[in-house]
C-alpha cells in the first residue's frame, strides 16, 4: 500500500462515520470497535451496550487489532465513557480484559462489593500488574536505595577502630599529606557503608486511599513491598481515609496489600498522621512519606502542627500529591503552600523518579529546586 493510500486509510478510521467510503476486512473490524466506544457519545452505552458478553468480545477484538499501550487507553475510556463498572464484576469482563494500573485501582476500589466469584479473577488482575511493576521498579529502587544507603554509612564518622575504612580515609585525607613526615593526617574518619546488618532507616509511608489516588495506591503497595524486603530499611504502610490501616505485616505479599486498601472514602489526614507519629521511635533517621493530593476532612491546623512537631523533631517529612505517570493531580493549593512554608516538599512524582526521591531523602540532599520550586510541580 502506497504512502498516501494509508494516510488516507489511517484518516478514514479516525474520522470514523464521517469519513467518505466504506472500510473493509480487519479495517472494518477495527472501525467497529472504534465506534463501539466513540461514536454516539450522546447516548448510553453506544455500540457496546450493558452485556458482560458482548463487552468481553470487544475487549478481545481490540486486543487483536490494537497495539497494547492502545488497548490500555481504550479499556480506560470504556470504563470511563460507558459506565461499565458494574461489569468489571463479571469474571467474563475480568478474563478479557488487558491487565493495567488504573484497572487495578478500579476493581480495587470495588473490593466491597465484589462478589466471591469475580473475587478471584480480580485477583489474577491485579497479581498481573503488580509483578510488571516490580519487573520495571525493583532493580532500580534497591540499586538507587543500597547505594544511598551505603554513602549515607560511609559518611558517618566511625565511633570505633574497626568501623574505620582506611584506605577510604587515606584517600580522603591526601591533601593533608605531611611530605616531611611521609605521613597523612587524618582530619576525617570514613566509616565501612558496605555489609552493614543494622537498620539505618526508618521508611514510613501512608497512603490516601480517596478515589482520586487510586494509580497512587497501586504503585505505593509495589514500592512499600520492595523497601521492605532490604534489612537495611525498616517500612511500615499505612492507608488511610477518614479510618487508619496499618498494612505493614502484608509488605511481604504487594497484593494482600492493595487488597488491604479501600478506596473511595473520605479523607482525614490529622489522624493518619497521628497514627505515624506513633510509629516513629527515631526521628533523625526517618522519612515520612506522605501520598496525598492534601483535600483535608479533618482539623486541618492540627494536621499542620502535627508535620510541624516531625519536622522540627528531625523527621524528613515529603509529600508527594501524585505517585503515578499522570502528572501533578488537582489538589489542595493552601495545604501544598502552608506545607512549604514549613520547608516541606510537596509535588508529584512518577515511578520512575521515585527511586531517585528515595536515594536523595536517605543522603538528605537537597532536591532539583528547578524543577519543584512551586508546590504541584512534577519531580
Amino acid at each position: 500500500m502506497g504512502g498516501e493510500d494509508e494516510r488516507l486509510r489511517r484518516w478514514r478510521l479516525v474520522l470514523g462515520g464521517a469519513a467518505e467510503g466504506t472500510p473493509e476486512g480487519a479495517d472494518a473490524r477495527m472501525d467497529a470497535a472504534l465506534a463501539a466506544l466513540y461514536d454516539g457519545q450522546d447516548r448510553r452505552g453506544a455500540g457496546l451496550g450493558a452485556s458482560a458478553p458482548r463487552v468481553a468480545r470487544w475487549l478481545g477484538e481490540i486486543r487483536e487489532y490494537f497495539p497494547q499501550r492502545v488497548v490500555r487507553v481504550m479499556q480506560r475510556d470504556a470504563v470511563e465513557r460507558l459506565d461499565l463498572t458494574r461489569l468489571l464484576l463479571e469474571p467474563e469482563m475480568l478474563e478479557a480484559v488487558e491487565p493495567d494500573v488504573h484497572l487495578a485501582g478500579t476493581l480495587l476500589s470495588l473490593g466491597r462489593v465484589m462478589p466471591e466469584r469475580a473475587r478471584e479473577s480480580a485477583r489474577a488482575v491485579v497479581r498481573t500488574v503488580v509483578r510488571e511493576l516490580e519487573a520495571r521498579l525493583t532493580r532500580r529502587t534497591v540499586a538507587a536505595v543500597s547505594g544511598a544507603l551505603d554513602r549515607s554509612a560511609a559518611s558517618r564518622r566511625p565511633r570505633r577502630a574497626a568501623e574505620i575504612d582506611w584506605n577510604r580515609t587515606i584517600r580522603a585525607n591526601l591533601r593533608n599529606y605531611l611530605p616531611e613526615r611521609r605521613t597523612v593526617v587524618p582530619s576525617r574518619l570514613v566509616g565501612y557503608g558496605r555489609g552493614q546488618r543494622a537498620v539505618q532507616r526508618d521508611v514510613v509511608l501512608a497512603v490516601d486511599q480517596s478515589g482520586s489516588m487510586a494509580a497512587s495506591v497501586v504503585y505505593a503497595g509495589v514500592f512499600a513491598a520492595v523497601l521492605a524486603s532490604m534489612r537495611s530499611l525498616k517500612t511500615s504502610l499505612v492507608a488511610f481515609d477518614t479510618a487508619v490501616a496499618d498494612l505493614t505485616d502484608r509488605l511481604h505479599d504487594p497484593v494482600e496489600v492493595l487488597f488491604g486498601t479501600q478506596l473511595g472514602g473520605g479523607t482525614d489526614i490529622n489522624r493518619a498522621v497521628a497514627y505515624c507519629q506513633t510509629l516513629i521511635t527515631r526521628p533523625a533517621d526517618t522519612i515520612f512519606l506522605l501520598i496525598s493530593d492534601l483535600y483535608e476532612g479533618g482539623p486541618r491546623e492540627e494536621m499542620l502542627r502535627r508535620i510541624a512537631a516531625m519536622t522540627a523533631a528531625g523527621v524528613q517529612v515529603i509529600v508527594l500529591l501524585a505517585l503515578s505517570d499522570e502528572g501533578a493531580p488537582q489538589y489542595d493549593h493552601d495545604n501544598a503552600a502552608a506545607l512549604a512554608a514549613l520547608g516541606v516538599p510537596a509535588f508529584a512524582c512518577t515511578p520512575d523518579a521515585f527511586p531517585d526521591l528515595m536515594a536523595a531523602a536517605i543522603q538528605r540532599r537537597t532536591y532539583d529546586q528547578g524543577r519543584i520550586s512551586r508546590p504541584g510541580h512534577d519531580l
